[in-house]
């Protein structure tokens, strides 16, 4: 069964940083783009960041370039994201996906991706 699990959120103050974490098994997804997804209260879901297989190309939503590092360790089956001078509008659920063989869509398109975690709380006080 492939399960994606995401950790490192808490509660940080404006300025502070993070770095989540996403472990995935059940598979390996060394040749499948993943990414990370966030969710404020009473918003629909919202792209993050995302990296393909290889590394070789990796995407930013706006409101993140500069600040967040996306980042994943194949040989670990593990995706992160770097999170610094974080800002109260950074607040969300934080999703990790990752996508199937032969995927198509935007990599910045979250019917992209076939799996998904729970989520992991981040709240950012100013």
């Amino acid at each position: 069964q492939v399960q994606l699990v995401e950790s490192g959120g808490e509660l940080v103050q404006a300025g502070g940083s993070l770095r989540l974490s996403c472990a995935a098994s059940g598979r390996t997804f060394s040749t499948n783009a993943m990414g990370w997804f966030r969710q404020a209260p009473g918003k629909g879901r919202e792209f993050v960041a995302a990296i393909t297989g290889s590394s070789t190309r990796i995407y930013y939503a706006d409101s993140v370039k500069g600040r967040f590092t996306i980042s994943r360790d194949n040989a670990k089956n593990t995706m992160s994201l770097q999170m610094n001078n974080l800002k109260p509008e950074d607040t969300a659920v934080y999703y990790c996906a990752a996508d199937k063989d032969y995927s198509i869509g935007a990599y910045t398109n979250a019917l992209r991706y076939s799996y998904w975690g729970q989520g992991t709380q981040v709240t950012v006080s100013s």
